[in-house]
């Protein structure tokens, strides 16, 4: 080889090294999409809640004991995870039950503690303990993805110079922090980054609350005629669900004490099906809302016209939520269909749905959930094995499922049908192998019923 072809190709192969690097750079910096690790502060430079409450008396009021504040002290969600945990042993499904901090834990996760789902939890700053805060969120400048908590921050640098908090308001003004209106901030992208999760290492569509939204009715490429996230979970209220089949009346109020009266102001009070929580940490108005918000979501209808071959259809529409019913983890929670009836002398003929002794459902239930399997067709409970969905049967905004029952044989003119939509947060059964019997009994809310004579 002469030495211009040894030069020739010294300069081929250094352009093709500087192009897998240009490729590498643009992957990891140039697309939010790939670039996976945020990046790590330290713990000082965020303000802790009550600060904020201060000034921001109402909506601080309304955060506290919300599902967002207590999203890493919430017990239930510690016991079942630590549960599902332990059962593993694949590095792959460990990494993904190790990933639940990224979301219940933020402020830690950014700032290097926890690392892990399974760390020692005593050693988590105060602060992070506090789970979904006001400044993590109103430092949000943006996201790198829709999943998995991919929410970009830049926060200030500590009590003595908090930097630029940022909101849904142009002349904001504030004597202690710089402000910045933020459209992020009133678009449902900033509640997707922790809405949608996907498995860490398998990419299994684990929780996909915003694409459901996103590909739903409530949304449109018209911003005037788009319903956000924030435009019921952020108008809710006590006394006022907010959910798409009800009114959703604007907030008037101050942001800030003292400060000037607005239209309308979001409120903090987080609010989505957890009636549970709330009440645990002896906040009855949350636990209420979560019942309101319920009770306005579903209807149930029956047709009859089928009863002379002994078959009856129920109606399930979702009338009220911008996403599927159930949504987020629905191979945990349980939306279903408890049917009862009875022939003129008041007998039972035909039951499905009703609870045991120890409030577990027979196996022949109709659930609306996700089945999530293990790449061989095999269902899995815990989700850190998801390598496929199975099943999803639940129901989409605007829209109905229809159950067909198969009744028994014999005369049942005369008789009654009711149909009965309840939904609990987890099944009471995992519930009781995760965290002990009778340690956490949860509420089971009455969504919506119906009834008819034969």
């Amino acid at each position: 080889m002469t030495a211009l072809q040894s030069h020739k190709h010294l300069v081929i192969a250094a352009l093709m090294i500087a192009s897998v690097v240009l490729a590498i750079v643009y992957r990891v910096y140039m697309n939010p999409e790939q670039k996976e690790t945020p990046p790590t502060y330290s713990i000082d430079r965020f303000i802790a809640p009550d600060t904020c409450g201060g000034c921001h008396s109402d909506i601080f009021a309304q955060w506290e004991r919300s599902t967002h504040h207590l999203s890493h002290t919430d017990t239930v969600y510690l016991g079942v995870s630590d549960f599902l945990r332990e059962s593993l042993n694949d590095p792959d499904e460990i990494k993904e039950a190790e990933a639940c901090v990224k979301c219940h834990t933020p402020v830690g996760v950014i700032t290097g503690y926890p690392t892990k789902s399974s760390d020692d939890r005593s050693k988590i700053p105060e602060l992070a303990q506090m789970g979904i805060q006001c400044d993590y969120c109103h430092s949000a400048t943006g996201a790198r993805k829709i999943y998995n908590n991919g929410l970009t921050v830049e926060p200030g640098h500590g009590e003595d110079d908090p930097g630029v908090k940022r909101g849904p308001f142009k002349d904001s003004e504030s004597d202690y922090h710089e402000t910045a209106y933020s459209a992020f901030h009133t678009n449902a992208e900033i509640c997707g980054t922790c809405h949608n999760v996907k498995h860490v290492v398998f990419e299994t569509d684990l929780e996909t609350t915003y694409t459901e939204w996103k590909n739903g009715p409530y949304y449109s490429d018209d911003p005037k005629k788009r319903v956000t996230c924030q435009g019921c979970h952020m108008v809710q209220r006590p006394g006022v669900p907010a959910t798409g089949n009800t009114q959703r009346p604007a907030n008037p109020g101050q942001a800030v004490d003292d400060g000037p009266q607005r239209e309308h102001i979001f409120t903090h009070y987080f609010v989505g099906a957890n009636a549970y929580l709330p009440m645990l940490n002896g906040d009855a108005e949350k636990s209420q809302m979560a019942i309101e918000r319920l009770e306005n979501t579903a209807t149930l209808g029956i047709d009859k016209t089928q009863l002379d071959d002994h078959k009856l259809t129920i109606e399930v529409r979702n009338t009220g939520a911008g996403h599927y019913l159930p949504t987020g983890m629905t191979e945990m929670r349980q939306m279903w269909l408890e049917i009862v009836v009875k022939d003129k002398k008041g007998k039972t003929v035909y039951a499905s749905g009703v609870r045991d002794k120890n409030n577990y459902l027979p196996a022949d239930t109709i659930i609306f959930n996700t089945v999530f399997g293990d790449g061989k067709g095999n269902p899995v409970e815990n989700i850190a094995k998801a390598r496929e969905i199975l099943k999803d049967k639940r129901v989409p905004p605007r829209q109905s499922l229809f159950e067909t029952i198969p009744l028994p044989t014999g005369k049942l003119k005369g008789g009654k049908v009711k149909a009965t939509l309840f939904y609990r947060s987890a099944a009471q059964a995992l519930l009781d192998k995760a965290t002990g019997k009778g340690k956490h009994q949860l509420p089971i809310i009455k969504m919506a019923e119906v009834q008819a004579r034969l």
